[in-house]
């Protein structure tokens, strides 16, 4: 690892400096972006950060798009069905070194189906903070296909395209706290 300050160890997110993000197509005209309130982010960082691994929890009810009739329908049967599948779930198996950044490869579960997906990371950094901890921090984004997950309807427009699109870009900023 060439970060200064690494340490190894295990690692929460702290969810006032962190964020679980997405964007998708609405009307073939722009993105929706919202974000998830309540997880639980686990990383273990190993004498190499390729010895690494990494689990999230998200609990798919604290989806918020800052428009609480939309929260509402994605977290109906018509799209998450939060009812039935509370949350969606992502564990590495392997990370590995690209260019200058990582891949964390791993799988996703969501809505009752897991599929491989690889997070493109970058580490961002080890620190001590002001009150006597150690953080550290990290990026990382993907893209899925919510119809390979089994998410809503694609909705035809009548002059092409769908009203949601497949496509669900997902980004994560974590400020993680070293446990003791």
């Amino acid at each position: 690892m060439t970060h200064p300050d690494y340490r190894v160890g295990t690692w929460k997110a702290d969810p006032v400096h962190s964020e679980i993000a997405f964007s998708v197509r609405h009307l073939m005209l722009s993105n929706v972006r919202g974000r998830f309130t309540r997880y639980d982010v686990t990383i273990n960082t190993g004498e190499d950060l390729s010895e690494s691994s990494i689990t999230t929890t998200i609990e798919l009810a604290s989806i918020d798009t800052g428009n609480q009739p939309r929260d509402e329908h994605l977290r109906s049967a018509d799209y998450l069905d939060v009812q039935h599948h509370s949350v969606m779930s992502y564990r590495s198996t392997g990370i590995r070194r690209d260019g200058d950044g990582w891949l964390v490869d791993g799988e996703l579960t969501l809505h009752g189906i897991t599929r491989p997906v690889s997070l493109t990371s970058q580490v961002n950094g080890f620190a001590a903070d002001p009150f006597g901890g150690q953080r550290a921090g990290f990026s990382a984004t993907a893209k899925i296909s919510r119809r390979e997950f089994g998410i809503g309807a694609a909705l035809p427009l009548d002059g092409g395209g769908v009203a949601v699109g497949d496509t669900v870009a997902i980004s994560l900023e974590i400020e993680a706290v070293l446990q003791q």
